[in-house]
């Protein structure tokens, strides 16, 4: 297990901790507290594996592609993770907001599964080339 995920398990731990001392009135702000270290956590790796991306293109060696097996599993853990936290959410959403919280909590569940599955990189790219004109 990389140093990255024990730090990101013990905080998960910490929380959970905290929220069975503080009670389920704090739960909303432990949850948030909680992915905002996960984007954090999320953005210092993007921001790295760009940074080693660009050195790499900078010294003409092609990036490593990911193979089939290690894409699968990290759709597989993003799937896994969005549903884990998407049943607090729905709590936090309905208790605030109804049935409409409900729906918007969903739904920013299904478009964070949609444009990891999509892929973002294939994205990115079908942006670069209507921007600049080239089409396969």
């Amino acid at each position: 297990m990389a140093t990255h995920d024990r730090d990101l398990k013990k905080e998960l731990d910490a929380t959970l901790q905290t929220r069975k001392e503080l009670g389920p009135e704090y739960e909303s702000e432990l949850v948030e507290s909680f992915l905002e270290k996960l984007d954090q956590n999320v953005d210092r790796r993007v921001r790295r594996q760009l940074a080693e991306q660009q050195m790499q293109v900078a010294r003409g060696v092609q990036p490593r592609r990911t193979d089939a097996g290690a894409e699968f599993w990290q759709r597989f853990a993003v799937a896994v993770v969005s549903l884990v936290l998407a049943i607090p959410l729905s709590a936090i959403a309905v208790a605030q907001a109804g049935l409409v919280g409900l729906v918007v909590c969903w739904a920013g569940v299904v478009g964070v599964n949609a444009v990891h599955g999509l892929g973002m990189p294939q994205l990115l790219k079908g942006r670069a080339q209507r921007r600049d004109g080239d089409w396969d």
